[in-house]
């Protein structure tokens, strides 16, 4: 097979198991969110987002990750000389950070199924937002491919990192305040 319709398929993986890592993390914050509807609602909810983990997770999301593994083991078969630069080493170890955040998921997924519910929505906001770094991080390291530039892409990837937990603290101070406010309207009433 020619290199670059196994580098497409790596990349087409890549995609699919990102957004099956992006969502996973949604249908886990709604379902622990779904712990304080009142009775038929929880128990409707809740059943319908573990359908929907139980589908996203073992249809789309392990399946790319075996995917994008393969198509990227098979393009490093195909130029060895890719693992003689250190960019590469890098990103491999990104790699190996995202399949571990994976199977943190999975562990979350597998006590959810059980109604298992050890974090918050607030927390599993903010654990949803380790792949969006990671993914930063190894497009910058693929497309810019020089260590002073990618010292320069860390420190950028941090920076982000900080904001993107800034944002989520002003959403969490946000949606509090509404709460309040709605509270606030309906003792006024």
């Amino acid at each position: 097979m020619d290199f670059l319709y196994i580098k497409a398929l790596h990349i087409i993986f890549i995609v699919t198991w990102f957004a099956g890592l992006f969502y996973i993390v949604r249908l886990f914050i709604y379902h622990v969110e779904a712990e304080k509807k009142p009775e038929p609602a929880k128990e409707i909810l809740q059943t319908q987002y573990k359908l929907m983990s139980k589908r996203l997770w073992y249809i789309i999301s392990w399946p790319s990750a075996i995917l994008a593994s393969i198509f990227g083991f098979w393009m490093l078969v195909k130029n060895p000389y890719y693992l003689e630069m250190p960019w590469m080493h890098i990103k491999l170890s990104f790699v190996f950070a995202l399949y571990f955040y994976h199977g943190f998921c999975h562990k979350i997924y597998r006590q959810l199924q059980k109604d298992v519910v050890k974090y918050s929505p607030f927390k599993l906001r903010i654990i949803n937002e380790a792949p969006t770094i990671i993914l930063f991080a190894v497009v910058f390291l693929v497309v810019l491919q020089n260590s002073i530039n990618w010292i320069w892409g860390v420190v950028g990837i941090l920076l982000f990192g900080i904001l993107l937990m800034l944002g989520i603290r002003l959403y969490k101070n946000i949606r509090a305040k509404k709460s309040w406010d709605k509270a606030e309207k309906e003792a006024l009433k």
